[in-house]
């Protein structure tokens, strides 16, 4: 340490009122802080992190950005320093701060969180250090640019509820939907919630999560899964209740097969058909009818396939709902893919779309 009066000197130049000079000064006190070998005692801590902090205030934006850059990672911290420069409005100052210094607390990222922009948003959620609390409340504030840095973070904790206000933001958003199955902290009933909004490629990673998963695993994420997702998928079509009662004697008389589904399609008795492979499959009928209306040919091989269907019955089923000249025209590629679909994956998948059901068919009571 240099003598006290060496640092009387520096501290009373900052009173100086000229700007080039306060410059000057500043970089004098940095340099004199990171040059001196050997650890600073308390009080020598306290006197330059005091000085720093006064000094940056009243310094330009360039300067202030370089003195952040070269005290984000100061071993020891600067917290005084640190919170002034984390709370600047210049992104440039605040920013390297934001993203890497230890000084920072819990307290203090949440202050930020809660009140600054998404600028600031950002370079919290790129920490390898954030606790939930932090994660959370950048997920409530976040726009969707924000949003997709944090959930690119794999650092970054999100709690149960966070998790789910990820996944209802990212079905609405397409540039979410990598970084969210990405994710491999995702709770897995979540990530198959997002089965039905994410694109070919992504489907297949879900598969594969879910080939993979633990019996264990899977009746504990089925224990924790949410319980009202069927509900949003809209109203039940105005011939909905005849067609449970047709499809209710067909089972009660024993002839509710695979092979009278087909019929039932040929036929175009599209609700008594979504209603009855509803209740072959065990899913709710509004995901049955996603998945027949809005022909998700993929998802309807995971149904049969997990039912133990023959591959021709999947093959009518898909050629009867895509127009005629499309179904014959991808029938093979279809019939491929369905061979080979492990069927335990398709019933572990199948068994997430079940719990849809707990809702799903409440007006049929």
């Amino acid at each position: 340490m240099p003598p006290s009066s060496k640092l009387d000197d520096l501290i009373a130049l900052a009173r100086e009122p000229s700007s080039a000079r306060r410059r000057e000064l500043l970089r004098e006190v940095t340099d004199l802080f990171f040059s001196h070998s050997g650890p600073h005692g308390p009080q020598e801590m306290a006197l330059f992190d005091g000085v720093l902090s006064t000094l940056a205030a009243e310094m330009e934006e360039a300067v202030r950005a370089e003195l952040s850059g070269r005290v984000a990672q100061a071993e020891p911290p600067l917290p005084a320093l640190a919170r002034r420069l984390a709370w600047d409005d210049s992104f440039v100052v605040a920013a390297p701060i934001l993203a890497h210094s230890p000084a920072l607390s819990e307290a203090d990222l949440l202050e930020v969180a809660r009140s600054r922009g998404q600028e600031h948003l950002r370079a919290i959620s790129g920490r390898t250090d954030l606790s939930e609390a932090v994660s959370d409340t950048v997920v409530k504030r976040a726009d969707d640019v924000t949003l997709g840095v944090l959930l690119s973070n794999p650092e970054a904790p999100l709690s149960r509820q966070a998790a789910e206000t990820v996944v209802d933001r990212a079905a609405a958003n397409p540039a979410l939907h990598q970084a969210v199955i990405d994710r491999q902290t995702l709770p897995i009933d979540l990530l198959n919630e997002m089965y039905f909004v994410v694109e070919a490629r992504l489907r297949e990673r879900i598969m594969t999560r879910n080939a993979a998963l633990d019996p264990a695993a899977l009746d504990a994420a089925l224990a924790v899964g949410r319980l009202t997702v069927a509900a949003r998928d809209g109203a039940l079509p105005s011939d909905y209740l005849q067609a449970v009662a047709y499809v209710r004697k067909l089972r009660a008389s024993g002839q509710m097969t695979p092979p009278t589904l087909a019929a039932l399609l040929r036929q175009g008795e599209r609700t008594r058909f979504v209603v009855a492979l509803s209740e072959l499959s065990d899913i709710d009928f509004n995901t049955t009818r996603r998945i027949v209306d809005r022909q998700e040919i993929d998802a309807l091989a995971i149904i049969c396939r997990a039912a133990d269907f023959e591959r021709a019955l999947f093959l009518t089923f898909a050629v009867l709902i895509l127009d005629s000249d499309r179904g014959m025209s991808v029938a093979e590629a279809y019939g491929k893919r369905y061979a080979e679909l492990p069927r335990d994956a398709a019933q572990r998948t199948i068994r997430f779309w079940r719990m849809r059901r707990q809702t799903g068919d409440v007006a049929a009571a």
